[in-house]
């Protein structure tokens, strides 16, 4: 199981020094939120763009935002390795997987939990990965959905029945029980804000959940 402990956990007064602490995962997971697709503010691109200087692990960016095409440069070039923007904003979801993938960068869509996978199958075949929410987008600290197992075990079915290579990751209320519950579903990658960073041993409780 891959691990992308989310920095909106972090210690904002010590980021950089709360950051190098989880720089064993394997993705940094970074929530940007902009006020009106999802009722919270975040932060923007200064925030990860000092950030890459000193963090070797891949730039996972997952925008809760309106609209992801108008940001999107800036995103990518202040250091996405991965863009995930949501199927529910108000962009066409065609034109901002063109867009991310005219940036060189790779593209996620996120689906809220309400939104049925179904709804977003004719785009598998154009994303590299797919982010299960399960919970509502906004805030840390929510606990995890049981509906998305379903959600995982449809797009690992569908990767396979279709010969897709699309990466799994869920997002919300994560911990070590529900997390080893995904990936018998078929998941890839956990995102884990404050199960990771308030660990009295971020090291061992990402390592733990990498050996699932």
């Amino acid at each position: 199981m891959k691990v992308a402990p989310s920095i909106l956990s972090a210690d904002f007064n010590n980021l950089l020094e709360d950051v190098k602490r989880v720089e064993c995962a394997d993705y940094l997971h970074i929530d940007v939120m902009d006020g009106h697709f999802v009722p919270n503010i975040s932060f923007g691109t200064t925030v990860y763009k000092n950030l890459k200087k000193f963090v070797k692990i891949p730039f996972d960016v997952h925008l809760m935002i309106d609209d992801p095409l108008f940001y999107a440069e800036d995103f990518v070039k202040s250091g996405a390795d991965y863009l995930t923007f949501h199927y529910e904003c108000k962009n066409n979801p065609l034109d901002v997987i063109n867009k991310f993938k005219e940036l060189g960068v790779k593209v996620g869509i996120s689906i809220k939990p309400k939104t049925s996978p179904e709804e977003i199958v004719k785009l598998l075949p154009l994303v590299d990965l797919v982010l299960v929410m399960s919970v509502e987008p906004g805030f840390g600290g929510q606990s995890f959905m049981p509906n998305a197992l379903d959600k995982i075990k449809y797009l690992d079915n569908y990767r396979k029945e279709n010969n897709l290579n699309y990466l799994i990751e869920v997002d919300g209320g994560i911990n070590y029980e529900n997390a080893l519950s995904c990936y018998k579903q078929g998941c890839d990658i956990v995102v884990a804000g404050t199960y990771v960073f308030k660990s009295s041993d971020p090291v061992k409780t990402i390592k733990e959940m990498q050996e699932i």
